[in-house]
């Protein structure tokens, strides 16, 4: 993702925020966890079930300038330059679920782990893939055609999940039809875990409705160029987040609103949630000019990639070396977190504190006007 110019500011700390609070979400430093700060158990929706499709969406208002010079490319750079960024981004995703590379075996000794053991899809995976469909649908569609093609992929989801999954049952965790398909073409040992079963909430079927976060984000993009300093303009945008939100929860009655399905529902709420915090930035900082806190937020958003991907490796590696008899993480958490401020304060101190270390990094960068670019 490229940074915007500064008169598009309000993206940029979009994109900078997304990170951000992407990090603290991802590394609590015990499992006690205040509840906003917590995925939906499954049906349902807390603010953090907002910020992955935040991201797509942020990819999206990226593509709505980096596109741009695509129409005066030919067709055979284009396809290039789309299917070499979706497979460098999809490779690292993998990798990152592979490290460390080696465990210890029930022998006690250190083993290399098997890709037949490795997780195929997560969270830049989705990425990859959502890029690459929606930059190729941006490319050679008209601009109308994406509401059609939109509309027939979340149509379509919901009409594939009800008819495969189980009867009566549908939308549940061990009987729906992305489970399904997932175990079907990857099989249980390529799928996480994480929920005590094989199931991938990045899985191969719900990346189809994810595609249409990437292509909201596109649309408001182009629009937010167009229109978005203007009191029409950001009237239409407060307008149109609020009736999404309305309609996602009126589908909520039949498709129910699910991050882990990635439910047709959920897209609808997650964009236009998205829309009504850009028009608060909007607001914020074009028509009231308060920009003395943006600078926070940009740092993430110039290396939002990288600095994922470095919050991602640090805590697989402080998982994997060991002090004593706990790990590095877990030492963090128990000697110096924990004493400071116990249960969830001290878990979400050390998440903070985390992000913080995270910014430091990608504040150096900035400063040395280094920019990784994937």
């Amino acid at each position: 993702m490229q940074t915007t110019p500064q008169r598009f500011l309000p993206l940029d700390v979009f994109r900078g925020m997304t990170v951000c609070f992407m990090i603290i979400v991802n590394t609590p430093g015990t499992n006690d966890i205040f509840a906003p700060l917590e995925h939906a158990k499954w049906h349902g929706f807390t603010p953090t079930d907002l910020v992955f499709p935040s991201f797509l969406f942020a990819v999206g208002n990226a593509m709505s300038f980096s596109m741009r010079k695509y129409q005066q490319m030919g067709n055979a750079s284009v396809l290039s330059k789309i299917f070499r960024r979706t497979l460098l981004i999809f490779l690292l995703g993998f990798l990152m679920y592979w490290l460390p590379f080696i465990r210890t075996g029930a022998d006690g000794h250190w083993e290399f782990i098997p890709v037949s053991d490795t997780r195929i899809l997560g969270v830049l995976q989705r990425i990859a893939l959502c890029y690459c469909f929606a930059s190729l649908l941006i490319h050679y569609l008209p601009k109308k055609t994406l509401w059609i093609v939109s509309a027939v992929l979340l149509l379509g989801y919901w009409a594939i999940m009800y008819a495969f999954g189980q009867p009566g049952a549908p939308y549940e965790l061990q009987s729906n039809a992305a489970l399904f398909l997932d175990k079907f073409i990857m099989g249980d040992s390529h799928l996480y875990h994480g929920e005590g079963l094989a199931f991938d909430p990045e899985g191969i079927l719900s990346t189809l409705p994810a595609i249409v976060n990437v292509i909201g984000g596109y649309l408001a993009g182009l629009y937010i160029q167009e229109k978005g300093k203007t009191n029409e303009g950001l009237t239409r945008l407060i307008s149109t987040g609020v009736i999404l939100v309305l309609i996602a929860w009126l589908w909520n009655t039949q498709f129910p609103v699910n991050k882990k399905l990635w439910t047709s529902s959920f897209v609808l709420n997650t964009i236009g949630l998205d829309l009504l915090i850009l028009s608060a930035l909007i607001y914020i900082i074009d028509f009231k000019s308060k920009t003395g806190w943006t600078g926070f937020f940009t740092v993430f958003g110039k290396n939002p990639l990288f600095l994922y991907l470095l919050s991602e490796v640090g805590v697989i590696f402080l998982n994997f070396f060991m002090i004593g008899s706990v790990t590095a993480f877990a030492w963090l958490n128990i000697t110096i977190f924990q004493p400071v401020a116990s249960g969830k304060v001290g878990s979400l101190l050390f998440a903070l504190i985390y992000m913080l270390f995270c910014w430091t990094v990608g504040k150096i960068l900035d400063k040395r006007r280094i920019y990784v670019r994937v």
